[in-house]
C-alpha cells in the first residue's frame, strides 16, 4: 500500500498557495502524515557579471529570505492547523531546489501549484511545475488555477 507520511508542499505565495497547501493538508490528514512547506527564492547569481555589485545583489537576496521566511511561518499558522507541519525557505532555481529537497527530505510526494502559462510567457519562463515533474523520481501531485 502506497503511504504518503511525508508530503512536500512547495508554494510560491500567490494565489494559488492556499489551494495547494489544502491538497497537502488534504493527504497528511488521510495518511496521518506531516507536511514541510517549500519557498525557493530566487538567488540571483546571474546578475552578479553585471555592472551590480555582489554585496548589494546578496543584501537583497537576503532581504528577500528574510521576508519570506517571516510569510511562511503566518502560512503554515493559516494553512496546516491540527497538522504537523513546518516551513523551509532556501535560495537558488526553484525546479532544481524542489527536486533536490524532496531527495534529501524523503519525501513521499511533491504538491505544487501550476500557472498555466501560456504562449510568449511560458517560452520565456517556462514551467516549475513541468521542469519538476520531468526530473523527480518522486510523484508529483500539480494543482491547476480555478
Amino acid at each position: 500500500m502506497v503511504t504518503m507520511k511525508k508530503i512536500l508542499c512547495a508554494v510560491d505565495f500567490s494565489d494559488i498557495s492556499p489551494k495547494v497547501a489544502e491538497y497537502a493538508k488534504t493527504l497528511a490528514q488521510a495518511f496521518d502524515g506531516d507536511v514541510v512547506a517549500l519557498y525557493v527564492a530566487p538567488a540571483l547569481t546571474q546578475y552578479v557579471g553585471f555592472h551590480i555589485p555582489a554585496g548589494s545583489i546578496e543584501s537583497f537576496v537576503g532581504e528577500i529570505v528574510s521576508g519570506a521566511e517571516k510569510t511562511m511561518d503566518v502560512f503554515v499558522e493559516e494553512n496546516f492547523e491540527n497538522i504537523t507541519a513546518k516551513g523551509v525557505v532556501c535560495t537558488g532555481d526553484a525546479a532544481e531546489e524542489i527536486v533536490n529537497f524532496a531527495q534529501k527530505e524523503g519525501v513521499d510526494i511533491i504538491v505544487m501549484g501550476t500557472h498555466g502559462r501560456k504562449g510568449i510567457d511560458r517560452l520565456l519562463f517556462g514551467s516549475v511545475a513541468e521542469k519538476v515533474v520531468k526530473t523527480s523520481k518522486i510523484p508529483v501531485l500539480t494543482v491547476r488555477p480555478d
